[in-house]
């Protein structure tokens, strides 16, 4: 496998506008996590982003930036604009969709994230964490990964996404949910299949891209890991990273 790394970023997020270039110690959140990624050390990375200012900030702190179309509907399809732009040959046949307001996410994810690709037979990974916080297991705005998970296995085939508590919660303790993390590795030729398929009504109802992919009979596994990245959606959420915030180490 050949990977690389490619965070989407726009200044637009209706919660916190401006949240790519929102400073924590100093240097904007999107250099953050472009440095995670690059400390993951699985390929080149770099910031697909619909503003030149993000550009500006990423090339000021010596990462490499891709300015796309500000009018792209998801990250999914900004990536695919960035990687014909910086790959055209097709040097790498993977590619890593982290999203841009994760600065603490543990680059380990990111290797995690690649090993159920080792299967031919995967067109995407992801990432899922069992559901530990009852309070989880009803909010909508956590998505539930539906697993078939073998005994003892670590990665399982995704056999849909829901923002209900999916399977059927029935209250026994010992029947785990899972907390799926929005980290994606496409097979290029399965990026490009996938931004070329239409929206579909399930994936408008429940607002989840991936469930595009699952109709059109894609495969995606996913690989448990052990925690959940905090992600920054409100001023709330930026303050207290802010607070709590330990750079990684070199």
């Amino acid at each position: 496998m050949s990977p690389i790394v490619l965070i989407p970023a726009r200044m637009g997020a209706s919660r916190l506008p401006g949240k790519p270039l929102a400073d924590i110690q100093g240097v904007p959140m999107i250099v953050w996590v472009l440095r995670r990624a690059v400390a993951a050390e699985i390929g080149p990375v770099a910031v697909a982003c619909a503003e030149p200012e993000i550009a500006s900030a990423v090339a000021d702190h010596g990462g490499r930036a891709i300015l796309t179309r500000p009018d792209h509907p998801s990250g999914s399809d900004r990536i695919y604009e960035a990687l014909e732009a910086i790959d055209p040959a097709g040097s790498h046949d993977i590619v890593v969709n982290l999203q841009g307001d994760w600065p603490t996410v543990d680059p380990a994810m990111l290797r995690a994230v690649l090993k159920p690709l080792e299967n031919p037979a995967v067109d995407i990974a992801t990432l899922a964490a069992e559901i530990t916080e009852p309070a989880e297991r009803e909010n909508p705005n956590v998505v539930k990964a539906v697993l078939a998970l073998a005994p003892a296995s670590r990665i399982a085939r995704a056999l849909y996404f829901s923002r209900a508590p999916v399977p059927w919660d029935s209250g026994d303790s010992n029947q785990a949910l899972y907390h799926h993390i929005g980290i994606y590795a496409y097979r290029r030729a399965a990026l490009a299949r996938f931004v070329a398929l239409p929206v579909t009504a399930l994936e408008r109802r429940e607002r989840l891209e991936q469930l595009r992919a699952l109709e059109a009979g894609m495969r995606i596994d996913v690989a448990l890991v052990d925690s959940v990245p905090f992600g920054i959606d409100t001023p709330a959420d930026l303050a207290r990273v802010r607070a709590d915030f330990v750079p990684l180490r070199p």
